[in-house]
């Protein structure tokens, strides 16, 4: 059996995703699950099929948001991967390098 390593360098070398285009994806996750940062009476509307996102990859990254909702973006970039539906996967791949720009369509969180 593959230590988590090496699955890890794996993933990255079949992929060409680096370990911050992961932590990207987990921001842009709890943004999504929780847009207003858990602060009563904060509502956020934000359009995002403009990033190619389906209901369905919405929702995969909703699960992962909500999973992780207070954790650091610096999960394993395996223990993602295994989380992610293969759409959400493809649609990863194909976007990793604006998933960022999704965090900034959001309001600014005061994470001090």
């Amino acid at each position: 059996m593959k230590s988590t390593n090496s699955r890890a360098m794996e993933i990255q070398q079949v992929t060409g995703l680096k370990p911050k285009h992961f932590a990207d994806l987990l921001r842009a996750s709890q943004l999504i699950f929780d847009p207003s940062g858990g602060v009563f009476g904060r509502q956020f509307q934000v359009d995002l099929s403009v990033f190619g996102l389906s209901n369905h990859v919405i929702d995969n990254l909703r699960q992962l948001g909500q999973k992780y909702q207070y954790a650091s973006p610096h999960i394993p970039i395996d223990i993602i991967w295994e989380q992610l539906t293969p759409e959400t996967r493809s649609w990863f791949i194909d976007h990793k390098n604006i998933i960022w720009k999704i965090e900034e369509a959001f309001p600014a969180r005061d994470e001090d």
